[in-house]
């Protein structure tokens, strides 16, 4: 599957020094162009940046937009299939069209496939926010 093979690719550029656990993502978009990202840690962990995030920013600044979106496929060692962290979970479910196939997958090439809604059935939605009264 070319998918999880440009995901394992973008895992292999992590930079993990401190958890040693190296995660890659790889989206797919209409045109066949593949966005990777790879997770990048920092001395200061609340700096870091997952590999989903780092291929949705890298997305939308290069100036692609939720509707080129095909798939999004997240890979690391695992036992089973890699879960994408809560922040990820919230930002793929706002960034990624609803009808979005994300496959999970290890390295051991165990793999399930979920979309947005699956990941995080109650996200955090803009315009369901609270009216003032």
């Amino acid at each position: 599957m070319k998918d999880l093979e440009q995901a394992l690719l973008a895992r292999s550029r992590a930079y993990t020094p401190y958890s040693n656990f190296k995660v890659g993502a790889a989206i797919l978009l209409k045109d066949g162009t593949y966005i990777l990202g790879a997770n990048i840690e920092n001395a200061s962990f609340g700096l870091s940046n997952c590999a989903e995030r780092s291929a949705l920013f890298s997305l939308y600044s290069q100036g692609y937009k939720k509707e080129d979106i095909v798939s999004m496929t997240i890979v690391a060692n695992d036992h089973g299939p890699v879960s994408p962290c809560g922040a990820c979970r919230q930002v793929m479910h706002e960034l990624l069209p609803k009808d979005t196939k994300i496959v999970l997958a290890n390295t051991e090439g165990k793999t399930m496939e979920t979309t947005p809604d699956g990941l995080l059935p109650y996200a955090f939605v803009l315009d369901e926010k609270p009216k003032d009264e």
